[in-house]
């Protein structure tokens, strides 16, 4: 009997932890408790196995690329290949991240989530909702921490950096590591290739053990999500979590499929069929750094890009690509500029633009990124930050589908670079 292929099994995980879900969220709705057995809730239980998936994913997450890095960054070879490449890559990350900007600003513009009959809708949001938590996360962000930025791509201690979780650091190590590589005699670069290409290749191998579990730990994930937020949606909020779907949508299957049809003169549907793994694996994860391993085999495996690319590419992607948290964060803040009637003058968009753009880069590794992200641009426009407690209502199922989109933009990324590189894959026109 032919196996069900692991994306579908996913599939299948992500529509039984929804009626899974809203069975428990009905439940707790009418009688005030959540649902349990032998005193313990089935929410908790579906937390903890959703929680030891991703704990697994996140363990490997270090060493998968730091190696890939490192090997890809020495198998480009010299600094003229690893420039060429390096420059294609950055540009599409930041013209595809503007782009998704630009999107979510003209979507929240034309729907005018934060009105309700033309007038503000201050008064209609609840900003008592989990206020001082946010607060807690966000702390007293202002527009001068995304000169961190840089300050956070030169760790002081590569182990700290490692064992803190700090991915532009790491990331900025391996290129340099690999790069040098390249500049030393055959006897001592040969031994130094050879076994960090080891190292990613058991990291591959561990992915694909890990993976054996990834409807279970779905399964548990997303149950929990909708066990605890149900799918409730009112006035100006669900309004604007329609607008940022609507806009993730047209960036996702609007500007990628036209740069993979017209720029990588490839096929956009098999492409996304091609990667649709990684993009539910993200969508379950909220994590691109967890789904790294599985996007990585999507794109070698489905699409044929080379490893030469894809371990350059996509580890660089997964921390500097954030085309669906640029959006969400343009759009909340354009949102909540809107429910406080603020004036919506150019240079206020301008701002919003720009700060978005700076910390969609910068962020992605802190935990709570976006709302940081966003806490940067309600200070630099002058919002109250405990604005950004009405946002957690949608939160965790907009950034399931953030991430996805993210995740696909990275695939395009690393699709449209080898085929500007001369690779023939298999999704080619």
């Amino acid at each position: 009997m032919r196996k069900l292929a692991l994306h579908w099994q996913i599939l299948i995980a992500i529509v039984f932890a929804f009626i899974a879900g809203l069975w428990m969220f009905s439940i707790k709705e009418t009688t005030g408790n959540q649902p349990g057995v032998f005193g313990i809730e089935f929410i908790a239980m579906f937390d903890y196995i959703g929680t030891l998936f991703l704990n697994a994913l996140k363990m490997i997450i270090v060493p998968l690329i730091t190696s890939s890095i490192i090997v890809g960054v020495a198998g480009i070879g010299s600094g003229g290949n690893l420039g060429a490449l390096g420059g294609k890559t950055l540009l599409f990350y930041a013209t595809t991240t503007l782009a998704a900007i630009l999107i979510g600003l003209f979507v929240i513009n034309m729907i005018g989530p934060g009105y309700i009959d033309g007038q503000p809708a201050k008064d209609a949001l609840s900003l008592t909702a989990s206020v001082d938590e946010v607060v807690a996360k966000v702390g007293n962000k202002g527009a001068g921490d995304v000169a961190e930025i840089f300050v956070r791509m030169i760790p002081t201690n590569i182990i700290k950096a490692a064992a803190e979780g700090q991915m532009l650091g790491l990331i900025f190590f391996a290129i340099l590591f690999g790069y040098f590589m390249t500049h030393l005699s055959h006897d001592f670069a040969e031994p130094l290739f050879r076994f960090w290409n080891g190292i990613f290749h058991v990291m591959m191998k561990m992915t694909e053990f890990i993976m054996k579990f990834a409807p279970i730990g779905v399964f548990g994930l997303v149950g929990a999500v909708i066990a605890d937020a149900g799918l409730k949606a009112t006035g100006p909020l669900a309004m604007f979590a329609l607008a940022v779907l609507l806009a993730l949508g047209l960036h996702a299957f609007g500007t990628l499929m036209l740069l993979l049809r017209f720029v990588g003169r490839v096929n956009p549907l098999k492409t996304l069929m091609g990667v649709s793994q990684a993009i539910l694996t993200a969508f379950s994860t909220a994590s691109s750094s967890a789904t790294l391993p599985i996007t990585m085999e999507s794109v070698e495996d489905n699409i044929g890009v080379s490893n030469k690319v894809s371990s350059f590419v996509l580890p660089l992607g997964a921390t500097v690509n954030m085309n669906g948290t640029a959006l969400y964060e343009c759009a909340a803040a354009l949102f909540l500029a809107q429910a406080y009637g603020l004036d919506l003058t150019f240079g206020v968009q301008f701002t919003i633009v720009a700060i978005a753009l700076m910390t969609s880069i910068g962020v992605a590794g802190v935990p709570s990124a976006s709302l940081v992200a966003i806490a940067i641009i309600l200070a630099a426009i002058g919002i109250p930050l405990e604005a950004i407690g009405v946002l957690m209502v949608f939160d965790r199922i907009l950034d399931m589908c953030r991430t996805s989109i993210n995740v696909w933009g990275d695939c395009c990324c690393a699709t449209i670079v080898a085929r500007l590189e001369g690779e023939e894959t298999k999704v080619a026109l």
